[in-house]
């Protein structure tokens, strides 16, 4: 079993409620819905358990038009169309199987090795789709009509589904997950964070960096608040350049707001915010 524990990876902090739910999915082998607001690290998490087992990482970025088909498998009707028409193909046209093209799940399905299959933003879908998805994910096969073969899984891949909770999910698609909500980050687990991917980082720096960070969050009517993301490009941008001090910060200054804020209306409230604090 040691090799299919997660113990955290180099570059994700992790906390033990967290372990333990995905420690528990992988024993269960049932799928683990992550939901939270985007920047807590939903997608990234599924990177690190990838990166601890030793496993490839698959991943399905769900289209809000996307068929569930099309994450299975795809037939290439168009080039296998060109190649009866003009004969210079190397594939036997009258083999179908030749222009079959795995999707995300299929591919995960026929790996040779164990793999991290991450669905990401399965709330984008519609409830077809999910609750389809989540048939063929408890039976480990699927159907391809064309050449009428089943596709069964190799090995169970850990399922990671994360969702940024912009349209409710099924109750039957939520009955067979397990469920973990990542909650933002507090100024205490921030540092970490922060720590972990500037080791060195001095101190005045981190302290006037985070603090701001979170005063800048709380601004009234901000519409996309700056995520964990935002912070780390931004504590860079600090660094890299050499006449800024960690004082300024506290005297109300706060340079490159366009690394944080990415909407017009935002960056303006946040500018005008700033401004107020240089007045006084």
């Amino acid at each position: 079993m040691s090799e299919t524990v997660f113990t955290g990876a180099s570059r994700y902090v992790l906390d033990s409620e967290l372990a333990s739910i995905i420690n528990i999915s992988m024993a269960l082998e049932m799928p683990l819905l992550l939901k939270g607001e985007p920047g807590t690290g939903k997608t990234m998490l599924a990177h690190a358990i990838a990166e601890s087992l030793r496993m490839p990482l698959i991943v399905l970025n769900v289209k809000s038009s996307m068929k569930l088909i099309e994450a299975l498998y795809q037939y290439d009707t168009l080039t296998r169309l060109n190649d009866s028409r003009f004969g210079d193909s190397k594939r036997d046209v009258s083999n179908i199987e030749e222009y079959i093209r795995m999707g995300k799940i299929g591919q995960a399905f026929t790996a040779d090795v164990r793999t991290v299959l991450l669905i990401d933003e399965i709330d984008k879908a519609d409830t077809d789709f999910q609750d389809d998805m989540l048939d063929v994910l408890d039976q480990m096969e699927f159907d391809i009509i064309e050449i009428d073969k089943t596709i069964r899984a190799k090995n169970r891949p850990v399922f990671i589904i994360t969702s940024n909770a912009k349209k409710d999910l099924s109750d039957p698609f939520l009955g067979r997950c397990n469920f973990h909500h990542i909650a933002f980050p507090d100024p205490k687990m921030m540092r970490k964070i922060v720590a972990v991917h500037f080791p060195e980082l001095d101190s005045e720096l981190a302290e006037h960096a985070i603090s701001m960070f979170y005063k800048l969050r709380e601004l009234d009517a901000i519409e996309k608040k700056p995520a964990t993301r935002e912070l780390i490009n931004w504590i860079r941008a600090l660094k890299a350049d050499p006449d800024f001090r960690p004082v300024k910060l506290s005297k109300g200054e706060v340079p490159f707001l366009g690394v944080l804020f990415k909407k017009s209306q935002d960056y303006q409230r946040a500018l005008g915010f700033a401004n107020r604090r240089k007045m006084f």
